[in-house]
């Protein structure tokens, strides 16, 4: 005997079909309430926009540091680091805290540098440890490790950026 839900299958498919359309008007209620959030200047909203500006920053170190790893570990990192913060403060400065018009450029550069030089420092000893207990190769394990440290880097660097190097209000 056939099993009967074999004789169903278009019952199955639109279904499915109605699943799929549910979805996708879920996901078109959630966006703009997202973009809304995000656009917000309160703690949690810069939290977000600051995650995924480091999220976007870290895809660029990983892509330098895999096309120049051919160089060495060392040389890849310290050219992926350099410029993906340079990347990092200046899109902090515009984005995630909106501070394009009360900090200028180099002061950015200068106050989130100074945290980020402990980044590297931190990054740069975990990646040396890593080169000595492995055979120093995988790509993706060295990625990671940065990854995991610049993580906890980062969430330095949003409380400095957020509480310590605050700029005073624009007063009218």
């Amino acid at each position: 005997m056939t099993c009967p839900s074999l004789h169903r299958r278009g019952h199955a498919a639109e279904a499915l079909g109605d699943l799929s359309h549910a979805t996708a008007q879920r996901i078109r209620g959630i966006a703009p309430r997202l973009t809304a959030h995000l656009r917000r200047d309160d703690t949690t909203a810069q939290f977000a926009r600051f995650v995924l500006v480091g999220a976007v920053t870290t895809a660029v170190y990983a892509a330098l540091f895999v096309a120049l790893s051919g160089r060495g570990y060392l040389p890849a990192h310290l050219v992926g680091t350099a410029i993906s913060t340079v990347l990092a403060n200046e899109l902090h400065r515009r984005l995630t805290f909106r501070a394009d018009e009360r900090v200028h450029w180099f002061t950015a550069q200068w106050e989130a540098g100074g945290v980020t030089i402990l980044g590297l420092l931190a990054t740069s000893t975990a990646l040396g440890w890593l080169h000595a207990v492995t055979d120093g190769t995988n790509t993706g394990l060295q990625i990671a490790t940065v990854a995991a440290v610049t993580a906890f880097i980062g969430l330095m660097r949003f409380v400095a950026l957020r509480w310590i190097f605050r700029p005073e209000p624009a007063t009218a």
